[in-house]
């Protein structure tokens, strides 16, 4: 079993860490079937230019796919999280979790049970 650091705050991957790309990352770890540009945008509550910038840095660490149909005349664009980008997104909630209950022990002086738990994902094969 490893031993875990004393400063657990270098384990917290920027890539996920800004709160957009955070949002976009929460929001496809609940849907299995991806979700569509326009869903993501309004859950994200950002516009077409942000959302585009946030997806391609997301895109090129591989954390998500993003895939493009013709719909009669329009195109749909589809957005899926990938199971590095589920492992590596879980790996950093945890890192964050750890942070958290460091400064709600330092706030209250308690040295707590981990009053927020992070539930189990299995990987999506995508």
């Amino acid at each position: 079993m490893s031993e875990k650091p004393d400063n657990p705050y270098g384990g917290l991957k920027r890539i996920f860490h800004e709160p957009s790309r955070l949002a976009i990352m929460s929001a496809l770890s609940a849907a299995i079937n991806g979700l569509s540009f326009s869903e993501l945008k309004s859950e994200c509550n950002l516009t077409d230019g942000n959302l585009n910038r946030h997806l391609k840095v997301l895109e090129e660490a591989g954390a998500i796919t993003i895939q493009k149909t013709k719909v009669g005349r329009k195109f749909r664009t589809m957005v899926f999280l990938t199971n590095s980008g589920r492992e590596q997104f879980i790996e950093y909630l945890k890192v964050l979790e750890e942070v958290l209950l460091k400064a709600a022990e330092a706030l209250t002086g308690e040295e707590e049970a981990a009053p927020f738990s992070l539930p189990f994902y299995k990987p999506v094969h995508i």
